[in-house]
């Protein structure tokens, strides 16, 4: 196509998929036919599938300039892409009862937070960086609309995970979780994280990020220093 329409259908699809499946009632009716770990199994593919899909559908998109490109915006795209990485690496398999996932109280030491003692969603701020970022080399209108409207998605994304988990654990659990856990020493807060493990793991994802880029999405993070 060589107009706007796969653009706008990829766009439909991705938001419809990410409102529909996951309301309550919609979610219990899949899940009491698929099982929990299958859905979540799933829901991640499609939900990856959707998001390349998307991403590539801009590419093909019309191309009307906005902004020009310079080699300053690419440079910021990889400084903030650095931080986006080293935040998913102390993320990933850490209890945070505020994210969209949560988990048990059992899990989660508020004197041992780790990333959440910095940002209840991590994840989402990830995201947030990761669209905000790619604003800068990307001028032209269609890439424009995409990350313009993936950072609004994150920023709306905390305020209803927040809304939805005080209303989970009670509005007096929510906010006495959250000062416990802003009280404690924010060095001891990553006492427990294996911080230089955690740290290597990022470093290694910025890595592959940089090296399949081209691979993946067709054009090359570092093309623009250039």
């Amino acid at each position: 196509m060589n107009d706007w329409s796969e653009f706008t259908l990829a766009l439909v699809a991705f938001f419809l998929l990410h409102s529909l499946p996951v309301r309550p009632a919609v979610k219990a009716r899949i899940v009491s036919l698929t099982g929990a770990k299958l859905f979540t199994l799933l829901y991640s593919c499609v939900s990856i599938l959707a998001l390349g899909w998307l991403i590539v559908a801009a590419y093909r998109a019309p191309y009307v300039e906005i902004w020009p490109s310079a080699a300053w915006q690419h440079m910021a795209a990889l400084i903030v892409m650095f931080g986006v990485c080293l935040i998913i690496a102390f993320t990933l398999a850490r209890p945070n009862p505020f994210s969209f996932g949560g988990s048990s109280g059992t899990e989660f030491d508020p004197a041992h937070a780790g990333i959440v003692r910095l940002h209840r969603h991590p994840l989402l701020l990830a995201f947030f960086l990761w669209a905000s970022v790619h604003l800068l080399p990307n001028g032209d209108l269609a890439h424009v609309i995409l990350f313009g409207l993936f950072a609004g998605f994150s920023l709306i994304g905390m305020k209803l995970v927040d809304r939805r988990t005080r209303r989970k654990l009670g509005a007096d659990e929510f906010e006495a979780l959250r000062a416990s856990m802003q009280q404690a020493p924010l060095l001891g807060s990553f006492a427990r994280d294996h911080v230089l493990i955690r740290a290597t793991a990022g470093i290694a994802l910025f890595v592959a990020f940089v090296v399949l880029h081209p691979l993946v999405i067709g054009v090359s993070p570092v093309a623009g220093l250039y």
